[in-house]
């Protein structure tokens, strides 16, 4: 045990009187008394300061464990929001790289397809060129075709017109004829006189019937053209 004098005792009352300073520790078990009530008093006092002072540092000390826990989580918390962030950026920078690539690729079929329009564009008025002009060309075969059947059936029913008219004007210049060399020689006209009016009648008839068979035909075909 450590004594001290009454001297040391005063000065370490005084000391923790005036400023609150007094032993801490396992030195106060070290020190004795010695019978004294003030010096007794004091280390009871130092020793119950002691206490709460060991208590508030524990409370403060386990205060401080809780508040770096916290911050112990906080950190990991905060390092998974970076590890998240980072994640974040680096998919972000993913689908940047790609978006761009596919923007490049849509600039490119945009080009692509333009060009295939305006090409397309093209064609389509080369073929309706191409449809006019044959268009056009069919309307000319047509009119020329159509011309040539005209000519062609004109110049047929011209020919049909003459050779009836021929057959009609030599049958009857024959009849006619045989009429008059009966007439000469004094024959019986009455037999020949009948058949040759007969027979100029029937040529007469079938001649205009002829010519009214073609006209009718020919009518026909010109109404016919006209309303199509």
């Amino acid at each position: 045990m450590i004594k001290l004098d009454k001297t040391t005792k005063k000065a370490l009352i005084d000391l923790f009187q005036k400023k609150g300073i007094g032993l801490e520790g396992n030195i106060i078990k070290m020190v004795d008394h010695d019978g004294d009530e003030d010096f007794q008093k004091y280390l009871t006092e130092c020793k119950q300061k002691d206490i709460e002072l060991r208590k508030k540092r524990l409370d403060v000390t386990k205060q401080v464990q809780e508040k770096n826990n916290e911050l112990l989580k906080l950190n990991e918390e905060n390092q998974k929001i970076m590890e998240n962030l980072q994640n974040s950026l680096k998919e972000t920078e993913e689908q940047r790289i790609k978006i761009e690539a596919q923007n490049g690729e849509l600039i490119l079929w945009k080009d692509e397809n333009e060009k295939i329009q305006v090409d397309l564009q093209d064609a389509m008025a080369k073929a309706e060129q191409a449809r006019i002009e044959a268009e056009s060309a069919k309307e000319n075969a047509e009119n020329d075709l159509d011309l040539l059947q005209k000519r062609t059936q004109s110049e047929l029913i011209s020919t049909i017109v003459k050779v009836a008219l021929w057959v009609i004007i030599g049958v009857g210049i024959t009849t006619t004829a045989m009429y008059g060399i009966a007439l000469i020689s004094k024959q019986d006209t009455q037999i020949i006189g009948s058949t040759w009016s007969n027979m100029f009648g029937i040529l007469l008839t079938n001649a205009f019937s002829i010519v009214g068979t073609i006209m009718g035909i020919k009518y026909a075909t010109e109404n016919k053209e006209s309303q199509n």
